[in-house]
């Protein structure tokens, strides 16, 4: 950078001084006396223009310098107002991701509360249904044990004693007792 602003001064100068007409006449050989005196007068010009010259040069760089800063300033205030815009954005992230979490959990606690109030309730009434099992007749609860669904007559079967089994095992269906029999064997 500070090349070329150098280049540039530089270049601005010999212009300045080719433009301005301060370079010395070239020497002949007929006018040596009045060429000394012209490049005399032309030393003494250009040394008057150079200051001129160079001044100009510097305000010029300067200008270009000044004028560079006012971008970087703008560039850096543009990216502290997208880092800030992101900072904001990133905060109502974070805190809409907290919510969403605390949300889950309630959810899941909800579900869990929810899971156990139904298992507990299932089991009551599988209970009710295992005391009045034990209390039919074996004919007539085998009856009722073939015409329920699977699963619900295998659980049954599972939560019966093994005395009121044995009382109702020839009057249930012999595939439905040999699974269940399979099941306990297995310590489903």
């Amino acid at each position: 950078m500070l090349r070329r602003v150098r280049l540039l001064t530089l270049s601005l100068a010999v212009a300045g001084l080719a433009a301005g007409g301060v370079l010395p006449p070239p020497a002949t050989a007929e006018g040596g006396a009045a060429s000394r005196r012209g490049a005399e007068t032309g030393r003494e010009a250009a040394q008057g223009q150079q200051p001129f010259n160079a001044s100009r040069a510097a305000r010029e760089e300067k200008a270009i310098q000044d004028a560079r800063r006012q971008q970087l300033n703008e560039k850096e205030a543009a990216l502290a107002a997208k880092e800030q815009e992101l900072k904001k954005l990133s905060a109502k992230l974070e805190a809409q991701v907290k919510a969403l979490e605390e949300s889950r959990k309630r959810v899941d606690e909800s579900m869990k509360v929810r899971s156990s109030a139904q298992k507990k309730q299932q089991d009551e009434k599988v209970q009710k249904m295992v005391k009045l099992f034990k209390t039919m007749r074996g004919e007539q609860a085998g009856q009722l044990i073939d015409s329920l669904h699977e699963d619900l007559a295998l659980t049954l079967l599972s939560r019966l004693d093994t005395k009121t089994v044995a009382k109702l095992a020839p009057f249930i269906s012999q595939p439905r007792v040999v699974k269940w029999i399979s099941e306990n064997l297995q310590g489903r």
